[in-house]
């Protein structure tokens, strides 16, 4: 079994083969993992929660769906929900333009760096941020159509397992968002903390 730590505030890489599962956690309990996936022969295919989201009919990942590529096909099952189903199909993987968007000055860590980097440290150069799967990320869309993102209620071991359908290269970004902004805290009131990634 491959375990590894992901720093708050940080993203990892982490090859899972075919038949295997990759379970996430958030030790201390709400914190926000964007998870991302590639097609470990050809990253240009990659999962796409919108093309997911069409078979399934619902806006949050639930256990047992099948994950869909952009090319609608199956690469990854939802295998186990240890979160209570708080996770999030809707929200775009933060970059420094949401940041500076909500009034932050200067550079800040996002999901979007971590997932280039972490790419970048298996020798890939990716141009593209797809849609993640937000998992223990507590969104809503309000009868109005609003979408807020309200304090994370995932308590602390909080887990999910996702297998793997082809040989994929799966990437976890611990969520850097720590601005104080209504109905979009996103993490917890202390701020991102560490998850554990776990291949099996």
């Amino acid at each position: 079994m491959t375990s590894i730590v992901v720093p708050a505030c940080e993203g990892r890489a982490v090859h899972v083969p075919r038949g295997k599962r990759i379970r996430v956690t958030t030790p201390k309990g709400a914190q926000a993992a964007d998870f991302f996936a590639y097609n470990a022969a050809s990253i240009a295919e990659w999962l796409s929660p919108p093309h997911t989201w069409v078979t399934t009919f619902n806006v949050r990942p639930r256990q047992g769906d099948t994950l869909l590529s952009r090319f609608r096909r199956p690469i990854a099952r939802f295998a186990e929900d240890g979160a209570g189903g708080v996770h999030d199909f809707l929200i775009t993987a933060c970059d420094q333009f949401r940041y500076e968007f909500f009034g932050h000055k200067g550079h800040h860590s996002s999901c979007s760096e971590n997932l280039i980097l972490a790419m970048r440290r298996l020798g890939h150069e990716i141009t593209v941020v797809p849609q993640p799967i937000n998992f223990f990320t507590n969104s809503a869309v309000g009868p109005d159509g609003r979408l807020t993102s309200p304090p994370n209620t995932v308590p602390p071991g909080g887990y999910v397992e996702v297998e793997a359908l082809i040989d994929l290269i799966c990437v976890v970004s611990s969520c850097p968002f720590d601005l104080p902004r209504e109905g979009w805290a996103v993490n917890a009131p202390g701020g991102p903390t560490e998850l554990t990634v776990e291949v099996r």
